[in-house]
């Protein structure tokens, strides 16, 4: 008897083992989840008598989604230019001098209530480890165009919940889904907020650099996120939750659905992307099965959390 509980816990041990070196998921719960709501600086460019400021939050650009407020100064004066017809272009530009961008608003928009240019940037990778970002910056002022350019450091994105992911689908186009929103879930029912962006393949021939054509991208319109959360450690058994909801687009371009966390820790959204006509472009089913003692299994489409 005794050779059998020493066989059965050495099996225990073993497996514990193979699981922990696949993902220490303990030492992921003890992470702080950061959670920021300031805007703040990130760089500022100072360009043929206008300082162009670049916002924020937390003054830091991450690898993920990222909400960009940008205003432009008289230098001198110190009062807001009458620009118009604003434009952004990230460009990453990769060890072999190939250059690429990443899901942008290249036409950003005025905000009256703010007084500042709105947009975004999906940052693909971060500075130094894929490659040096650069903000490609136009705009309009007494009919006369601007341009200018600043090398910018993007940072790796340290809060799980914000996690992105880039793939070729089935119909062989590239896309990428990054989390928008919470940056901080709770337990219980949450809004989840995410962007589906899709490359633009150009045909034509490069123009004068930066060709904006060339590194375009768009919101991919009138797909649907179908989503199924689970606990993928050992010890919750793959299990998942109730009254979640599929994420489908809505008016401002963003997939919003509900995901339900029933308790605090690590957690996987797999997803399976379906396209306007209901055909799935990346993802399969996860199995039901309660599996305790195992890694839960994913998707083929997925993100990991972590609150």
């Amino acid at each position: 008897m005794n050779k059998i509980i020493f066989f059965l816990m050495a099996t225990c041990f073993a497996l514990l083992s193979c699981t922990k070196e696949k993902t220490d998921y303990e030492a992921e719960i003890e992470v702080v989840v950061p959670e920021y709501d300031e805007f703040k600086e990130a760089v500022t460019i100072h360009s043929e008598g206008y300082d162009i400021k670049v916002e924020a939050l937390n003054g830091t650009f991450y690898k993920g989604y990222n909400e960009i407020r940008l205003t432009i100064l008289d230098s001198q004066t110190r009062k807001e230019a009458n620009a118009t017809d604003v434009t952004l272009l990230p460009i990453v530009t990769k060890a072999d001098g190939n250059k690429h961008s990443c899901p942008h608003r290249y036409n950003l928009a005025y905000r009256t209530d703010g007084k500042y240019f709105s947009g975004y940037s999906v940052f693909t990778s971060e500075s130094l480890v894929d490659g040096a970002w650069e903000l490609h910056i136009r705009f309009t002022i007494n009919h006369k165009t601007y341009t200018t350019k600043q090398r910018i450091t993007v940072q790796q994105q340290t809060n799980k919940n914000l996690n992105m992911t880039t793939f070729t689908a089935r119909d062989d186009e590239q896309y990428v889904i990054a989390l928008v929103s919470p940056q901080r879930p709770k337990v219980g029912e949450n809004e989840l907020i995410a962007g589906i962006y899709k490359f633009n393949k150009s045909a034509a021939s490069a123009k004068d650099y930066p060709d904006p054509s060339q590194f375009s991208y768009t919101e991919a319109s009138g797909y649907t996120l179908q989503l199924d959360p689970r606990m993928p450690e050992p010890s919750m058994g793959n299990h998942s939750s109730p009254n979640n909801e599929d994420l489908v687009q809505r008016d401002d371009g963003l997939y919003r659905g509900v995901v339900n966390y029933t308790m605090t820790g690590n957690w996987t959204l797999n997803f399976i992307m379906l396209n306007q006509n209901g055909k799935i472009l990346k993802g399969t089913n996860v199995p039901t099965d309660f599996t305790p003692g195992i890694e839960g299994v994913k998707s083929e489409l997925y993100l990991d959390i972590l609150f």
